[in-house]
């Protein structure tokens, strides 16, 4: 039963999935990650190659090779238990095939296996992980604009994600954040994101660390009236992360359906008081804030302008 929901769920995502090995990275990564297979089983070349197969035959996988594939694999399931999106499905794939790769390749040649150790440090200096392009409703800060955004009308609650483009946890959660603007964005409830990658003084500031083994990124912060009110994950002692996963739970953990349906009676209540003052006729959907305040119909600043 779980093989066929594995099944129907790639063919669901298939034209996802086909657009993303489309891009460089993916395609890149994808040849890194089959290398071994087409070394050992291309015919011409694999007949030179050292084996440790009873029968000699060096086209083969002997069998430390397939204990070793069987481990790769369990680790992978394990690490895709935890997994949210395909994207984080396909990355830890990708991620852990070519560390076993990098292994069988010193176990059958030296030579081979600093070739490929250089391959992969080469295409992790230069290839990035494509950002997320999809729709959403977020404004992206810098460090001159978040104070100002956050402190300018006490009766927005923003919901601001502190981000690096470098972690794979930050990407892998952009689609999640992205489609949680687009459900609850309203004029009294906003979603914001900084790359805090890119502004040390924010990181420090709001005390959100960039270092990967404080496990801090992704981090939400809930602001009202400019003041943090919570955040995700929270920080010990320490200055490490408690453990939490990152997706759907944040709508539990930080009310996201009562601040909204506050958000949309506050602004229907303040839209009747300037009816009453103004004796003007109400206005199709009167859930606005006044016009000097955040717009929902405003245009967002984009990610290429970032």
């Amino acid at each position: 039963m779980g093989l066929l929901t594995g099944l129907c769920t790639f063919l669901y995502h298939l034209p996802q999935i086909y657009k993303w090995l489309l891009k460089p990275y993916y395609i890149t990564s994808f040849l890194l990650t089959i290398s071994f297979v087409v070394v050992r089983k291309t015919p011409g070349l694999c007949e030179h190659l050292v084996t440790q197969r009873e029968d000699g035959n060096s086209c083969d996988f002997d069998w430390r090779e397939l204990e070793i594939l069987m481990f790769l694999s369990a680790i992978v399931m394990m690490k895709n238990r935890r997994a949210i999106t395909v994207e984080q499905h396909i990355g830890n794939l990708l991620m852990f095939t070519k560390v076993a790769n990098c292994i069988l390749f010193f176990r059958m040649d030296i030579r081979f296996g600093i070739l490929y150790l250089a391959l992969c440090l080469a295409f992790v200096m230069t290839c990035q992980p494509p950002l997320y392009m999809g729709p959403e409703y977020i404004k992206y800060f810098s460090d001159k604009t978040i104070d100002e955004e956050l402190q300018q009308d006490s009766r927005v609650t923003w919901l601001v994600e502190f981000y690096a483009n470098w972690s794979s946890d930050c990407q892998s959660f952009a689609p999640i954040f992205a489609n949680l603007s687009l459900n609850y964005n309203c004029a009294g409830l906003r979603f914001g994101k900084i790359d805090i990658g890119r502004y040390e003084e924010i990181s420090k500031r709001y005390r959100v660390s960039t270092s990967p083994l404080a496990k801090q990124l992704p981090s939400v912060l809930l602001f009202q009236g400019g003041r943090e009110i919570m955040r995700r994950p929270m920080v010990d002692s320490k200055g490490r992360a408690v453990s939490w996963t990152m997706n759907e739970n944040i709508i539990r953990e930080f009310n996201l359906n009562e601040l909204f349906q506050k958000s949309k009676k506050l602004n229907k209540s303040r839209g009747s008081k300037e009816e009453e003052q103004n004796g003007s006729q109400p206005q199709e959907g009167g859930e606005e804030l006044p016009p000097d305040t955040n717009n929902t119909e405003q245009p967002k600043e984009s990610k290429k302008d970032q």
